[in-house]
Formats: structure tokens, sequence, C-alpha cells
């Protein structure tokens, strides 16, 4: 099925969508999309939404179960509160990428904003995965609970993989990073790790899962070394707040 979004509110368009999703059409797909917010919101029924253009942002917002391929940039939140199914980015992505994420997968070609993974979770089983093929500006992780951020720096000097208060706030989850991350980049309450076995082979199947959507060979993603960053405490933020104790 084929839905043309020119000149269609994003009310419209996601109506159109929503109705063909319960109507159990399996491959969706929405051509002249031009910034509409809100693209597979909600949706629970398993299908493949093809977008061609530049979706708004909430791309994915509270998902579970289909999958989205956007061929453009997105816009800012994509996967905000998103449950499950997945999410592949043939371009970059604005701030909050995975904001809430507590299942699923988001996979990004290109860049990410600021703030990507905050307040990610693990919930019940459910376990967020977000792929990041270029670059992350600051706050990347910022108070991440659980799941985890993978930045490749496809294309990305060591300087610029990420910006500045790298997890704050982190207090689960764990995040790798290829290349090397100064000191001086970290936020309070995470700190840099040695990979173990287990890591590396968890990061063999999510590197080999991105390549393959992307059509990239992976030999080349491990020519450089991962830096793995993990919180140093359950509650970085517990001696800012007074205890009350009953009586």
């Amino acid at each position: 099925m084929k839905i043309d979004a020119k000149r269609l509110h994003f009310k419209q368009l996601n109506k159109l969508l929503r109705d063909a999703a319960k109507k159990g059409v399996k491959e969706i797909e929405i051509v002249n999309v031009n910034g509409q917010r809100y693209i597979g919101t909600g949706i629970d029924h398993e299908a493949t939404i093809i977008i061609r253009g530049a979706p708004g942002n909430d791309l994915g917002a509270f998902m579970d179960s289909p999958t989205i391929i956007a061929h453009g940039n997105a816009g800012d939140c994509v996967g905000n509160t998103m449950n499950n199914g997945r999410i592949i980015i043939h371009g970059s992505a604005g701030d909050i990428v995975g904001y809430s994420m507590r299942g699923g997968e988001i996979y990004i070609k290109g860049n990410v904003g600021y703030r990507a993974g905050i307040h990610m979770k693990e919930y019940l089983g459910r376990f967020p995965v977000i792929v990041i093929g270029g670059a992350a500006r600051s706050f990347l992780g910022e108070y991440m609970a659980g799941g985890r951020i993978v930045v490749l720096g496809l294309g990305a000097n060591d300087d610029e993989l990420v910006e500045d208060y790298l997890g704050t706030g982190m207090h689960g989850g764990r995040m790798y990073i290829r290349g090397i991350v100064p000191q001086e980049k970290l936020g309070i309450g995470v700190k840099i790790d040695s990979l173990n076995e287990e890591d590396l082979a968890e990061l063999r199947r999510i590197v080999t899962k991105y390549c393959e959507t992307f059509k990239i060979l992976s030999t080349k993603i491990w020519e450089s070394s991962f830096t793995k960053v993990v919180p140093t405490t359950y509650r970085p933020y517990g001696k800012m707040y007074a205890v009350y104790t009953l009586e």
C-alpha cells in the first residue's frame, strides 16, 4: 500500500497509517513526507512502514511491533517511549533519540543530536538498543537506567565521537564507544571499564545486525577498539537528597 503524504496534515496521515495497520496491511510506503509528526506512534500491529522524505518529531513514539525504515533524516525524539519493534534511519536524527525507550532497536546511519538515550530502561525482559553510525552530541545516555548504546563513529575523528557530559546521572545499562573517550568528557556517576568476553560477544551481535541493515562491511568497524562506559552506582545523586526516617 502507498500513501502520498503531500499536503497531508499529520493527523490525516497517521489516521490512514493506523487504519491500514489495523486491517493487516504488512507493507506501507509513505512518499513525499515533509516533517509530519508522530508517524507510527502507538501502532501495535506487525507491519513494515517505509518512509520517503523527512519525518518530523516523535517518529515511532510508543510503538510496539512495526519496523519503520526512513530514507532520509529524522527530527527529534525518535522512538519516544518505544516498547518494541525497529526504527532504521538512513540519515541522521535530532535530539533525545530513544527518550525513555524500554524495548526494541533503533539503528541510525548518521549522527544524533543532544541527549540521545536519555532515561532508557530495561523493563520486564524488554531490552532496548540504540546504534549510532556517526557521532553523538552532549549528554548521551543521560539518566540511562538500562539497555545498550553503541556509537560507531564512522567518518568521525576520536575528538568528535561524543561531546561533553557523557552518561550524566547514568545508573544502569552500558555504552560502547568505538574509539578513545577522554576522561574529561565523562559526566557524573560513570566510569570507563574494561571489555570482557560477554561485552565482545554482545558487540559482535549488535554490530553484525547494524552492518546487515545498512549493507556495511564489518571489517572496517573492528579496525578500532571500543571504550565501555558504565555507571559507578545505582544512585548517582543519592547524597543530594535528604533522607527521612519514620520513628
